[in-house]
Parts: structure tokens; C-alpha cells; sequence
């Protein structure tokens, strides 16, 4: 009966305790001050978020936490990352002197580190291992996808987890609650229910409870840490100066016959999103054309896209760039991002959706966007492909839009701010509890220490 209704105890906590390795070994020397710190962390708390800006150096925390996860369990444990970046884990773990390789199934492994794509994931039994970690842990946004349901319900009896991205988007509560449930410390219907309320009555938007923020945020602390630079905890910034960015918009003209019919005389504004597609499609052509005389020829480029006509487009314009598609194979894409990293590609030409997450090239620091959508995670993940700690060049960025489009990028720059403030204001409510957390020993346990026997009535006794 006790041990019962401490159980019960156990799952209304709010702070979740940890539950990992209590005396964490020495980690490698070559480790800056704040990286072995969060992976010490993280292991002591056995599941854990490390939120940290990119370039930071959440790869080579993912190898050593899994590398001593490895150690302590006795099993391998598991590395998933995006389509491609797997290959760059693999060559950073043999420059880190960590034994890991890239794995198609379960029974293809037999390292301590074990590293795929999320792509692969119906073909490991995940039970097998001691730990899983996820590289871009925003792949739990969504609240109903294929991904988070199987890695969450999969993932339920492993005792190491760790999740690290660079973007939780600070004012999407879902995914910090998604980041939650795959780390068994709440369910994100419970965070909702325990420090949210709706707004006006739209189910879509929660706001903190005013009374809850305080232990809100005390909760995000005890498993998830947030920094966009060292001095976030408390470290030196030394190395970690970002160089100047650039962004340059571009606008394309519109040739327009005033009409008679609707009484206009100069070209209207998109205001709705089929108005901007439409928009789009209508001047490809003159987009792809100032976009290709503004390539250099004698330096790396990646252009984005938005439409397949855009894409073919420019591939064909521009004599030695290489187009990368949805509809390529795996494999094909996995080589021509590897081709493109290892400068055997000058220009490359894809999506955000399809290589905007996870590779490091610093070695390239001009890019563009000649078509764009309104989703700003993927514009500042594609960008931060380059403009990254690490990159000793000012990056260029160029924006390419018709005039009929509307105020898209205005609205991608308002997007940003938006993010920014909120992003500075997670860090400030979390700097000092992470720190505490990370840089400090103190061990949570459970609060309920009974010392009284319980006293039962007469009748109890009696009967």
C-alpha cells in the first residue's frame, strides 16, 4: 500500500527527479567548459533537453553523452539526426575519438555509438538499446506525427534519452510539451492542464497561467537546459563571436495592364495565401533570372527554393549547380549533400524542408532565397546552416520577391524579432535555475518523507 501511493506521489510531482548516473566520469579534456558541463548534466538527470544555439557544439555533447551511456548500460545506445547529417556525426565522432558508425537496422550494429536517420526508424527495435538520442529534436513538433508517436511510445522503457535542437520554438508550448512527453517527465496535455489556459477561448493558443509562470519555468529548468552562447550560464563567449550577417532584398517588377474590369491601375499586393502562391508561379521565371546574375562564380552558393519550377529553373541556369529533390533517393541526396560539404559541389539548389536541418557549412557564407513561404523556423534554420559559430566570414543572404507577393519578407523579419524577444525571455527565466542545475551537484529527490504512522478510526480497528 505504501509503496503504492508513493508511486502515486511520484507521478503529481512537478520537478521531475533524476533518475541517471550519480558520479559521471571524467569527460574529455578538449570539451569547452560548457559542453561538459550540460553533457555532465545531463547524464546525472538520465533524460534531458539541451536547448543550445547552433554551433555550440550539441554534436559533440549527443557523442560523448551516448559514448558514456554506452559505458554505463552495458548496450549501444542510438544517435538519430536528419537525412544526410547522419555522415557528418559520423565524421566528427572519428575526429572526437568516439567509436560510432552509421547503421541501417538493429542487427547492423555493434559499436558503442550507433548513428541513423529518422527515415530508418521502423527498422530498429529501439528496446535493444540503453539510450536514444535525437539530433533536431524539433522533428516532436508535431503533435500527430509518425515520428514523435512511435519515438514516445518506443522510447517509454529506455532509461537514458536525450533530445537537442537548436529552435524550440519559444512560442510553441506544444513542442516544448512533445519534448516533455518523449522524456517521460510530463505528457503535454498535463503541462498543458497544469500551467496553461486558453486564450479568448481559441484552443489553438495557450498563455501561462498567471500564478503558474514562476514554477513554469522552475519545471523547464529541472530537465531542459536553453542557451544561444556560453555566457547564457555563466561561461566565456571566447570563440563564440558570431561574424556580421548580411541580408540583402531583392524585388522583381511586374509588367501590368491597368483593368478597366476591376478599376485598378497599378499591380495589387497578395493578401491571402493563395494570392502569394499564385504570385509566385506568375513571375518564376524573372525570379530565377536575377537570381542566377547574382551568383558568384568563384565561391560556394546555396540557393533555396519554395516551387519544383523554381528549382528547375535555376539548376538549369546556373551551368554547374546541382539540384537536390524530394524525389531523389536517399541515397542521392545523401551524396550530393556530402559532395556539397566536401566543396565537389559549388552551388546547390533545394528546399528548406529537404536540407534545411542540421548540416554545418561554415565553408560556404553566401546563400539566397529565391522563393519563399511563410515559415520562419525553416528561413533561420537554412540560414543558420552558415551563419553559425564556427563561420569566420560575413555570411550574404539574399531575398528574392516579386512585388505582388506582399510584405512576405517584412513578415518573416517581424516573425524573427517575434522569436528573438521570446527567445531572450526563456533565457532569462531559465539562465540562473539552468545554471544552478548544470553547474551545480545538488541531486532532486522526492519531497514526501512521511515520519508519522498513520492512526486508524475505531471501526477500521474493529472490523
Amino acid at each position: 500500500m505504501a509503496d503504492a501511493y508513493t508511486m502515486f506521489l511520484e507521478r503529481k510531482r512537478i520537478i521531475d527527479p533524476m533518475t541517471g548516473i550519480e558520479n559521471v566520469p571524467d569527460l574529455p579534456s578538449f570539451m569547452f567548459p560548457h559542453q561538459a558541463d550540460i553533457v555532465r548534466w545531463a547524464l546525472r538527470r538520465g533524460r534531458a533537453a539541451v536547448f543550445a544555439g547552433t554551433g555550440l557544439g550539441k554534436t559533440l555533447m549527443e557523442l560523448v553523452w551516448c559514448h558514456e551511456v554506452a559505458k554505463h548500460t552495458g548496450k549501444p545506445a542510438l544517435l538519430f539526426a536528419p537525412l544526410a547529417v547522419s555522415h557528418q556525426h559520423e565524421r566528427e565522432a572519428g575526429s572526437f575519438g568516439v567509436k560510432a558508425r552509421i547503421v541501417a537496422a538493429s542487427s547492423d550494429g555493434d559499436d558503442e555509438v550507433d548513428i541513423t536517420n529518422y527515415q530508418k526508424l521502423d527498422h530498429f527495435d529501439l528496446s535493444r538499446f540503453g539510450g536514444v538520442a535525437l539530433d533536431e529534436s524539433s522533428i516532436l513538433k508535431s503533435t500527430d506525427g509518425h515520428y514523435r508517436t512511435r519515438l514516445i511510445e518506443e522510447c517509454k522503457g529506455i532509461p537514458f534519452r536525450l533530445a537537442a535542437t537548436a529552435t524550440p520554438a519559444p512560442n510553441d508550448f506544444m513542442e516544448l510539451g512533445n519534448h516533455a512527453e518523449f522524456l517521460g517527465i510530463m505528457s503535454y496535455t498535463d503541462m498543458l492542464a497544469t500551467f496553461f489556459t486558453h486564450d479568448n477561448g481559441d484552443t489553438q493558443k495557450w498563455r501561462l497561467k498567471g500564478h503558474a509562470e514562476t514554477e513554469f519555468w522552475k519545471w523547464m529548468a529541472s530537465w531542459a537546459v536553453m542557451l544561444r552562447k556560453p555566457s547564457d550560464l555563466g561561461y566565456s563567449d571566447e570563440g563564440y563571436e558570431l561574424p556580421p550577417l548580411h541580408q540583402h532584398q531583392h524585388q522583381v517588377s511586374v509588367a501590368y495592364t491597368p483593368s478597366l474590369e476591376t478599376g485598378t491601375l497599378f499591380p495589387m499586393e497578395a493578401s491571402t495565401l493563395q494570392e502569394r502562391i499564385a504570385a509566385r508561379r506568375d513571375t518564376v521565371e524573372d525570379r530565377v533570372a536575377l537570381a542566377a546574375s547574382i551568383t558568384p562564380r568563384d565561391r560556394p552558393f546555396v540557393w533555396w527554393c519554395n516551387l519544383n519550377a523554381e528549382s528547375d529553373a535555376l539548376a538549369k541556369a546556373i551551368s554547374d549547380a546541382v539540384e537536390v529533390r524530394g524525389s531523389d533517393s536517399e541515397a542521392d541526396k545523401e551524396r550530393k549533400l556530402i559532395d556539397f560539404s566536401e566543396g565537389r559541389i559549388r552551388v546547390l539548389v533545394t528546399k528548406p524542408s529537404i536540407c534545411g536541418f542540421g548540416m554545418n557549412w561554415q565553408h560556404c557564407a553566401d546563400t539566397g532565397f529565391v522563393g519563399l513561404n511563410d515559415s520562419f523556423e525553416q528561413v533561420y534554420q537554412a540560414i543558420r546552416r552558415f551563419w553559425r559559430f564556427g563561420q569566420t566570414k560575413p555570411v550574404n543572404v539574399h531575398f528574392i520577391a516579386a512585388e505582388t507577393e506582399g510584405a512576405i519578407v517584412a513578415n518573416l523579419r517581424r516573425k524573427e524579432a517575434d522569436a528573438d524577444r521570446m527567445a531572450a525571455a526563456m533565457v532569462m527565466h531559465m539562465a540562473d535555475l539552468s545554471s544552478q542545475e548544470v553547474r551545480g551537484t545538488v541531486r532532486t529527490i522526492p519531497d514526501y518523507n512521511p515520519t508519522q504512522p498513520v492512526r486508524l478510526p475505531d471501526f477500521v480497528r474493529a472490523a
